[in-house]
């Protein structure tokens, strides 16, 4: 079980001269105005992430938004196809898929002028991979040579092994990764922030570090005060060809969605990226054309806590499988959200395609509702474990609090009980995965995935295979983490896809989770700002953002 350490970064002291505004940016304007040109400081709506800004420590959406910004990595992902590209690697080459030479471009740096190196890379990745460091995605290293010694299985064990054997330093701009078998679509995965290099203060001084992270983006953070705004400036030095079209952006934290939206309205807030379901049958006509509504990679997902006996094992999955199946997808989705939500078929996105692994046959009758069968799983299986079931979700994000209400009432309709379902609000994301990562939670709770990259393995790994870093229900199947493995060493994208499904399909007999629906990106925007747009992880591509 992990924990942070820190639970938030102080803010720096408010430069007098800026005293109305907060911390000064480098633009000059202090978040609020224009400077022509497309520059200016946009005002977008956040959470406070669950934990500081280790790149390997975060594994949640608002930490991940700002790692976006603030780090780059050798493999980018397309803002508008999601299509794996090369960003600081000059090639990633192999003749066996399994032994790797990465070069990485010279040039780049850090956003305190320290340069980017091959040994930023290895570094970065020894340390997440490290047991000791207790990261939440040491598992995404666990294909590269000597994971085992550096990150053993048990809880209390010492590591072996400092190092991963599998990575070695050529030069100043080559490395080489041996893994412990093929791997074809690996370099497809290292776009993801948990790959970030760190430069050399974060492991002189690791407390400061964490206090104001250093990244190697087209922003770097300014300040940042827990429950209230993070601000993120341009790099000016920043090297990239995706710079920043605008000075920077101030993230500001709501707890309330009715208030983001009244402030989008309003004028006083310029983006904003988690309207209220409540508000979504008026947002075209209240917006205009600045209102976004885009298919995304996302899942929204009822995790069951395995780890908890009352829910764990082959002869609960009748249970489970009742659950889900008292869940009338189709008329939720349309009265709460619109048809801004698509009823799930299997575990990962139509987003990815039939080609990335998309089959919307996998789930079956699992997702179907059916009140009389599913009242009769549940009976069959006793009954809901201490007579009553409870939902649990942070509720300051995602209008989480309707769905929730939303399916109790479902649930409690099939079972014809009035209070058999009950929901458990969690006030803020923070506070929610915390109780996730301390297995807090005594029954099913949210569990939604936004991808990483658009491949089903991106789905299946981090969330079942047995110890993934995001695998919070303690799924555990041997069979299901062997046809992953299979499917990693697979000689090519397609014969992968078809072992990745054969997995899939263990997920719909063991019910580990609920697979509900496929989430919309949807968004909207004040008229201050031009150029606003999703990018395929739902999240607004705030580079390309233009203040008027």
């Amino acid at each position: 079980m992990r924990r942070a350490t820190r639970a938030s970064w102080t803010a720096c002291a408010v430069c007098a001269a800026l005293a109305a505004t907060g911390c000064g940016s480098d633009s000059g304007d202090g978040g609020g105005g224009s400077s022509g040109g497309g520059g200016g400081t946009v005002t977008a709506q956040w959470g406070d992430p669950q934990s500081p800004l280790e790149p390997a420590n975060v594994n949640e959406v608002q930490g991940g938004k700002v790692l976006k910004l603030i780090t780059r990595g050798l493999v980018v992902y397309d803002p508008k196809t999601a299509e794996p590209k090369n960003m600081l690697a000059e090639s990633i080459e192999s003749d066996d898929q399994k032994n790797w030479t990465v070069k990485v471009k010279k040039g780049f740096r850090f956003s305190n002028g320290e340069p980017v190196t091959a040994k930023s890379f290895t570094d970065a990745w020894n340390y997440a991979a490290n047991i000791k460091n207790q990261q939440v995605n040491s598992s995404f290293f666990k294909y590269i040579d000597g994971y085992d010694e550096v990150h053993p299985t048990a809880e209390d064990a010492e590591p072996r092994a400092q190092q991963l054997s599998g990575l070695k330093v050529v030069d100043d701009h080559t490395f080489t990764v041996k893994l412990s078998q093929k791997f074809a679509i690996w370099p497809d995965t290292l776009g993801y922030p948990a790959f970030a290099p760190l430069p050399k203060a974060f492991f002189d001084d690791h407390d400061a570090y964490l206090d104001k992270p250093v990244g190697n983006g087209p922003y770097k953070i300014d300040s940042y005060s827990k429950g209230t705004s993070m601000k993120l400036v341009k790099d000016k030095k920043y090297k990239g060809d995706d710079k920043a079209k605008n000075d920077g952006i101030e993230l500001k934290v709501y707890t309330d969605q009715n208030t983001a939206y009244t402030d989008l309205q309003a004028g006083n807030l310029d983006i904003s990226d988690e309207l209220p379901a409540g508000q979504l049958a008026n947002a075209e006509s209240d917006l205009g054309d600045r209102f976004i509504n885009q298919k995304a990679g996302i899942i929204q997902t009822l995790a069951y806590p395995l780890y908890d006996d009352a829910w764990s094992g082959a002869d609960k999955a009748g249970l489970r499988r009742g659950i889900s199946m008292a869940i009338d997808r189709e008329q939720i989705t349309k009265q709460i959200y619109n048809d801004t939500r698509i009823p799930a078929k299997d575990w990962t996105s139509p987003v990815i395609g039939e080609k990335g692994g998309f089959d919307d046959t996998i789930c079956g009758d699992l997702c179907t509702y059916d009140p009389k069968q599913a009242k009769k799983l549940i009976e069959d299986a006793g009954g809901l474990p201490g007579g009553k079931l409870t939902i649990s979700s942070n509720v300051d994000t995602g209008s989480h609090k309707e769905w929730m209400d939303a399916v109790c009432n479902s649930i409690n309709k099939t079972l014809d009980k009035e209070n058999a379902c009950v929901v458990n609000p969690v006030g803020t994301f923070a506070d929610f995965r915390t109780q996730v990562v301390d297995r807090e939670f005594k029954g099913p709770f949210r569990s939604g995935w936004q991808m990483d990259y658009p491949l089903i393995e991106n789905f299946l790994a981090p969330t079942y295979y047995t110890g993934a870093s995001s695998n919070d229900g303690e799924y555990s199947n041997k069979k299901f983490d062997d046809l992953l493995d299979q499917a990693n060493a697979a000689e090519d994208t397609a014969a992968a896809v078809d072992k990745y499904k054969e997995a899939e399909r263990l997920l719909a007999k063991d019910v580990p989770s609920i697979p509900l629906w496929y989430q919309n990106g949807i968004a909207g925007h004040s008229d201050r700002v031009t150029d606003v747009f999703l990018d395929p992880f739902s999240v607004p591509y705030y580079p390309d953002v233009k203040v008027k």
